[in-house]
């Protein structure tokens, strides 16, 4: 199992320090939400954050956009460092054109749906994109409960990549911890985000590894 610990639940106060840990763990990315008050009820951090991170961060940066008109940002992404952009099926209108700028960008592209979004409308895009993300949580706010349901979804999202040969690897984003991590691990994922789990533990380096060893 891949690890990509949410920044959204580090300590602002210490980020640097909070960096520094991913850095000298074994996760495989560090999650960035960027949030906008339009998209999501809730205001996160924009580019100064994810430069200053950019240039500090050892590991791959997975930038999840919960942003109206992602599209706008693709060239601000790029330059932050990031490795992966993620948008959100439900903000973009011509997603198969925000997909190529994002490849053009030279970064991976990834799609993300919301929990009540069905898995179906990925079919025209699966075979296009590095990543798809399911919120597995109603997006904005961190320390909400999983929802259920999120199994389901993951079956099928696997099936739909077997059967058309996508190379998509499949992320889960909310309520995450060691107890639905080895259910997500069972339906098929391969990458996990988790935030209060990590960041809030005693030891943030022992609860990444225990999301590694799922399988």
């Amino acid at each position: 199992m891949e690890v990509s610990p949410s920044l959204l639940a580090a300590d602002f106060a210490n980020l640097s320090s909070e960096v520094g840990m991913i850095n000298s763990s074994n996760a495989d990315y560090l999650h960035l939400d960027v949030m906008d008050g339009v998209f999501v009820p809730n205001i996160s951090f924009g580019f100064s954050v994810l430069d200053a991170v950019g240039k500090i961060c050892t590991k791959p940066l997975d930038v999840h956009m919960m942003t109206v008109e992602p599209y706008k940002w693709v060239s601000h992404v790029r330059d932050c460092g990031a490795s992966l952009m993620n948008v959100h099926v439900e903000a973009s209108r011509h997603l198969h054109s925000t997909v190529s700028e994002i490849h053009q960008a030279g970064m991976k592209a990834g799609v993300t749906l919301n929990p009540s979004t069905p898995v179906v409308l990925l079919s025209d895009i699966i075979e296009d994109v590095e990543l798809v993300l399911l919120m597995s949580v109603n997006p904005g706010f961190g320390g909400q409960p999983f929802i259920m349901n999120t199994l389901k979804k993951v079956r099928e999202l696997r099936e739909l990549i077997e059967k058309t040969g996508s190379k998509a690897k499949i992320q889960i984003d909310g309520g995450v911890n060691e107890t639905t991590g080895r259910m997500l691990a069972e339906a098929g994922a391969d990458i996990l985000v988790a935030g209060s789990y990590i960041f809030g533990a005693p030891d943030p380096h022992e609860r990444i590894n225990i999301l590694k060893s799922l399988s």
